[in-house]
């Protein structure tokens, strides 16, 4: 069994607030170490449970986070950027199964640190008229190759947004969300545990499926009407209201392909602290 971690920053054990998960600072040193500790959490119960082979995309901002010398040795790791797939670059390398691990809500909902690809300048993303986290784009990539989704590990707003979009994925809570930049944590030995029982029960679900593709509209609102301007610049996509966008794409990875050229664009359009 061949299985991908995708994992993102945000909803890994302890992270509160921007220093924690932005290079540079102290607190970014300190919690790329707890990150890569629920990396090798998964990765225990995976193995455990047989995985013979582990690719973990590291799926963080500069995708440079987690500590190559640290990591399980009989795991690999996909790091830096520019990915074509992303988030999800490898789920189309075979493999049986994908972990969300350290997710996050998505913009416009309660949760620590929520939103969707772009920190604060989209207030809202809808998949097929759907709201949509990071997660549930990422969910509709898999599916589109057939890969089940095993787990997703996040604070409590993350498991509750898997439960619709991942129904059968097991779900570990690392910390309870308090507010945007505070939450209920639970210390790493107890995340651990925690995310390598999961992993391993997670390994019951993994197993090709069949591939589901179809055509996507994706929908993208911003806080500012120049960046939905801006993105509109783009051919095939149309600005339909102020501050809001909309594409339609033969397939989700052409739909997230064109998603990224559209945040990309408009985080470009923001002008320092007026946006």
């Amino acid at each position: 069994m061949r299985i991908m971690v995708s994992a993102d920053m945000e909803g890994a054990t302890g992270v509160t607030w921007t220093d924690d998960v932005v290079p540079g600072s102290p607190q970014w040193d300190r919690f790329r170490r707890l990150f890569t500790g629920d990396v090798n959490a998964v990765l225990a119960g995976l193995f455990a449970a047989g995985a013979s082979d582990v690719l973990v995309n590291e799926a963080h901002s500069s995708q440079r986070n987690l500590l190559l010398e640290d990591l399980d040795p009989r795991a690999r790791m996909l790091t830096g950027r520019h990915k074509p797939l992303s988030m999800m670059q490898g789920i189309d390398s075979g493999v049986d199964g994908v972990v969300f691990l350290g997710y996050h809500a998505g913009a416009g909902f309660d949760g620590v640190l929520s939103h969707t690809y772009l920190e604060n300048q989209i207030t809202g993303v809808w998949l097929d008229d759907v709201p949509a986290s990071e997660g549930r784009l990422n969910a509709a990539v898999a599916a589109e190759y057939g890969v089940p989704v095993l787990l997703v590990s996040g604070d409590d707003e993350t498991c509750e947004d898997a439960r619709d979009y991942a129904p059968e994925a097991e779900l570990v809570q690392v910390k309870e969300c308090v507010s945007r930049y505070a939450a209920i944590c639970l210390p790493p030995a107890r995340t651990a545990e925690l995310l390598t029982g999961a992993a391993a029960d997670a390994m019951a679900l993994a197993g090709r499926e069949e591939r589901r593709v179809r055509a996507h509209r994706i929908e993208v609102e911003f806080d500012a009407s120049h960046l939905a301007q801006a993105a509109a610049v783009v051919p095939t996509v149309e600005q339909i209201g102020t501050r809001r966008v909309g594409f339609d794409a033969v397939n989700m990875t052409e739909a997230m392909k064109a998603f990224k050229v559209v945040t990309a664009i408009a985080a470009g359009a923001v002008q320092g602290i007026y946006g």
